[in-house]
């Protein structure tokens, strides 16, 4: 799955055209190298994504093209 789809379906970022935005930015990195919108991401990579000074991380648990708002936060844990 794309790494744009991918933040949208899982809504760490609402809209496809805002992450795409933030990667091609630098501002998303994928098991830790820059990513473009058009990475290959799956199960088990660890996403990260900076806005402003803070930095987020996040591994990919499931992959799927649509699901619920509900059940979003299945597809990936929160790194700390």
């Amino acid at each position: 799955m794309r790494l744009d789809k991918f933040l949208k379906v899982s809504r760490i970022i609402k809209r496809r055209t805002v992450a795409k935005d933030y990667a091609e930015n630098d501002r998303v990195m994928v098991n830790g190298k820059i990513a473009k919108p058009s990475t290959d991401v799956k199960v088990g990579d660890v996403i990260s994504l900076r806005v402003g000074v803070r930095q987020s991380s996040y591994q990919i648990l499931k992959l799927t093209e649509n699901i619920k708002a509900s059940d979003a936060k299945e597809l990936y844990r929160i790194m700390e």
